[in-house]
């Protein structure tokens, strides 16, 4: 018999870890909505060229391709490996040459045609151009389902998690971000989580620090590197930058970077100074300057806006503002919520000028979190309130009846599907946390009472059903 497992960086979860998480998407969802987003699903895969070449070719790796049905290797109607990928499979090789890897590529094009998604919003664009004559934009939309990606497992990184994503795509308004920020702040303090810090740049601000700096061509190599800091250090920064080709003069440009520190409006203006001379860095700036001014007028419950010049994420990727939310200080975890504005999420799919924003949750990290310090309220994990014990099918049919009014008042109410031991019904309810006992013989049935116990004091009553019902609310 095969030893039962479940694939790499997957999960079980057991019912007090799907409560919990259960109850941080309700939440979300909730707050979702009350900010106008509306709901989506896009299927668990899609055709392959729908996603393959959105993500960069690190991101093209990690995508999960679905084989198609059929032996391509026996069938005489087969597909004909290339010389080089033949070469390939019969080394053994560990390391894949450029021609290789085009024929791998061919290869897989021919036998995979679908795959897993390996996010919320290349679906979601390819959703917006797909239905275009049914939305009415500025579309809101929002979608809590599963990705998965071929990933290196780590503490909180897995190949099967959920996103959390809210999307605006038919405006440029800079409210938008305003709203994603206010939208960020209520979802964490209603979790519990003050503290936490909503990290803010532009894209056009890092271009524009590039061009002052002289090191326009050397944009992607530049940020990359600045986006260490926090990890490498001052130090290990300069130096990547140095591997890369940023000219000495360049690095010492940029010094003040190193140490931006002040208010969110002190920073703006040290920017402002910074990239006097650059009309798309000065752009940046003023739009950092419009969101973080009317963040600041209308006011944040319990986290805290900053900017950080050197927040770098999805430079590909997105083209005006950039979020990225730290968990709060004393935890040691990455990056709880991400996102940012892009100026043509559609054009991939040839529908040109739709600009959009949007944020993303991390699940899984903020599950960490919350755990770490304890933050889950004690009623998500309830379970069944009272268990009727089994004495025979008559009492049986008197509890059940019983129990559907309990229902019906909201109360969790289950019946002991066996007329077992009356020791092992009880062992059974003190194993699952449930509270209480009810026990109805031929006693109970005949006086159309019911005897409460109470589990966790060992006090018990006879009770009439009002009363049951009232005791356990």
């Amino acid at each position: 018999m095969a030893k039962p497992g479940i694939p790499k960086g997957t999960r079980d979860f057991s019912p007090v870890e799907v409560a919990k998480r259960q109850y941080i998407m309700s939440v979300i969802k909730r707050h979702f909505e009350l900010f106008g987003f509306q709901p989506i699903e896009t299927p668990s895969f899609e055709n392959s060229d729908t996603l393959m070449g959105k993500y960069g070719e690190e991101g093209d790796r990690l995508i999960f391709k679905i084989l198609n049905s059929g032996n391509y290797f026996y069938d005489k109607k087969g597909i004909e490996l290339p010389a080089s990928l033949n070469e390939l499979l019969a080394n053994s090789a560990e390391t894949i040459s450029k021609e290789q890897l085009v024929d791998l590529n061919k290869f897989t094009a021919k036998i995979s045609e679908k795959a897993l998604r390996y996010d919320l919003t290349v679906p979601f664009a390819r959703y917006v151009v797909q239905h275009q004559n049914e939305i009415t934009f500025p579309f809101k939309r929002y979608q809590v389902q599963p990705v998965w990606r071929a990933d290196n497992p780590q503490k909180g990184r897995f190949r099967e998690f959920y996103q959390c994503d809210a999307d605006v795509v038919g405006s440029t308004s800079l409210w938008q971000e305003v709203e994603l920020v206010q939208l960020y702040d209520a979802v964490f303090t209603a979790l519990g989580l003050h503290g936490v810090t909503i990290k803010i740049n532009n894209r056009k601000v890092l271009s524009g620090i590039a061009e002052v700096i002289g090191a326009k061509d050397k944009l992607i190599d530049f940020t990359v590197a600045l986006d260490k800091l926090d990890k490498i250090g001052e130090a290990g920064v300069k130096a990547e930058m140095e591997a890369k080709g940023i000219t000495a003069a360049a690095i010492e440009k940029v010094q003040p970077l190193f140490n931006f520190t002040g208010t969110i409006t002190e920073k703006i203006e040290k920017l402002a100074v910074l990239l006097s001379s650059s009309e798309e860095g000065m752009k940046g700036v003023e739009e950092l300057r419009f969101i973080c001014s009317n963040v600041s007028e209308l006011g944040l419950g319990t986290a805290i806006l900053d900017l950080d010049v050197t927040l770098a994420r999805g430079l590909n990727y997105y083209t005006g503002a950039i979020f990225e939310v730290a968990a709060p200080k004393g935890v040691a975890m990455g990056s709880i919520g991400g996102g940012g504005r892009y100026d043509d999420l559609t054009g991939i799919f040839g529908l040109k000028n739709m600009s959009g924003v949007g944020i993303s949750f991390g699940l899984d990290r903020i599950y960490l979190v919350v755990e770490e310090l304890g933050l889950f309220p004690e009623t998500v994990t309830e379970g069944t309130k009272v268990l009727f014990i089994n004495f025979g099918n008559k009492e049986a049919l008197y509890a059940q009846r019983t129990i559907t009014t309990l229902r019906k008042a909201g109360i969790k109410a289950e019946l002991y599907p066996d007329a077992a031991k009356i020791a092992k019904q009880f062992q059974h309810a003190d194993k699952r946390a449930i509270p209480y006992a009810v026990m109805a013989g031929d006693a109970e049935v005949e006086a159309n009472l019911y005897t409460l116990k109470n589990l966790l004091t060992g006090e018990q009553n006879s009770v009439t059903i009002e009363q049951l019902t009232e005791a356990l609310k």
